[in-house]
């Protein structure tokens, strides 16, 4: 993960996970059960959640925290079923305006579709009664943010929820105008803030017209801020940290932010995952093969639904912590499981190019060309540009 991304991939990618936020501020009834939910979706207890907040919507329909704590709780729950929930793939896996995609469950995209409408209505006509209220902005800004990103996750169009973006953008910063203490609001705002800083100037001038802000250090200071708040959306923020970290190469606090993670959702095993991956990215290969070591172990114990090919990303991960240990029968090990047809295409082609790296190691330049090629022919064909982008130029 040494590269930075292509310019579309980079506005549209991150913002994937970051733009949900599904509480609120409010005092009703139902943010019990909502904060309930919370909990349960990020320990990977979805059904459990959606089943609540579906409790919480029956008690007051009224709120539109609810409508949109269970259209994102649905729309967190597909992700999970198609295998996008790792840092890797927003770091790298889309490489195209528009993605085919599998379909989502029918009964999910329509439930989703209905209850983020009722949320948007539902706001809506709060800040037409209240255009002062700050948590009424708020509400509205978040819900439509969720619009963008589902736009652009589930549907695979990744350019079309740019007015829904750009909607929640202006929202929230009318949250923060209305009240200077909502930190939690800079989620949003520093998010696109940070996005815009990376792109190429031509690009960065139409985010300019468009209405988005620029500001790479500012942006990352607002993410900050929000993870550091009393907000609902401190979990999202921290995630978005634990992505925006890693792309900044800032290692050892994506560490403390998954350490920190890890404490508040103990059974999201795959906050583990994403802890010993940043270790090997931080070239901290020892403690990477513990904590996968630890998260498999996790695995075999957990009854729960996986995400798409987990057990082979699990191997890939820890089998790259091996090949910088020079461990080669336990990486050879790990990596032939991961390249098994039941992994996902881009985790069988990263293990192909672990497999190409420990052949150089041992200077066996053949092999190395066999597996080099190999993985960009796998990473090709699952959009996966900086894996192929690195085979070949193992090949050449």
């Amino acid at each position: 993960m040494t590269r930075h991304l292509p310019t579309v991939k980079a506005f549209c990618a991150a913002v994937l996970i970051v733009l949900l936020s599904t509480g609120t501020v409010s005092a009703q009834p139902s943010k019990e059960l909502r904060d309930r939910a919370s909990d349960l979706a990020y320990n990977l207890d979805h059904e459990e959640a959606l089943r609540v907040l579906r409790e919480a919507i029956r008690i007051d329909p009224a709120d539109p925290a609810n409508h949109r704590a269970l259209a994102g709780t649905i729309w967190l729950n597909i992700l999970f079923r198609r295998g996008a929930v790792t840092v890797d793939h927003y770091l790298g896996s889309f490489s195209r305006a528009t993605v085919e995609l599998k379909k989502p469950p029918t009964e999910l995209d329509a439930e989703f579709k209905r209850e983020l409408a009722q949320a948007i209505d539902l706001a809506e006509k709060r800040v037409a009664a209240a255009p002062k209220d700050a948590q009424a902005h708020y509400d509205l800004g978040t819900a439509v943010g969720l619009r963008a990103s589902y736009i652009a996750s589930v549907e695979g169009r990744l350019l079309a929820g740019v007015n829904a973006a750009r909607r929640s953008y202006d929202e929230q910063e009318r949250v923060m105008a209305l009240d200077p203490s909502r930190t939690d609001a800079g989620l949003v705002v520093g998010t696109y803030r940070y996005l815009v800083s990376t792109l190429s100037l031509p690009m960065r001038w139409m985010a300019y017209v468009s209405g988005f802000g620029g500001g790479k250090e500012r942006g990352l200071q607002m993410i900050e801020q929000a993870a550091a708040s009393r907000g609902d959306n401190r979990t999202d923020a921290m995630f978005a940290l634990v992505l925006l970290y890693n792309r900044e190469r800032r290692y050892s606090d994506a560490l403390r932010t998954l350490d920190e993670l890890r404490g508040r959702y103990p059974r999201n095993r795959l906050v583990l995952l994403e802890a010993g991956a940043t270790a090997t990215r931080g070239d901290q290969p020892r403690e990477a093969d513990r904590l996968l070591t630890d998260g498999m172990a996790m695995l075999t114990r957990d009854t729960r639904p996986r995400i798409p090919g987990e057990a082979g990303l699990w191997h890939l991960k820890r089998g790259a912590a091996r090949v910088l240990l020079k461990r080669h029968d336990e990486a050879v090990a790990d990596l032939g499981i991961a390249a098994q047809p039941d992994s996902a295409g881009w985790v069988r082609g990263r293990a192909h190019l672990e497999l190409a790296r420990l052949a150089v190691q041992e200077k066996r330049q053949q092999d190395a060309r066999r597996e080099a090629a190999l993985a960009a022919n796998e990473c090709e064909k699952d959009h996966d540009p900086i894996c192929a982008d690195a085979a070949r130029r193992m090949v050449q």
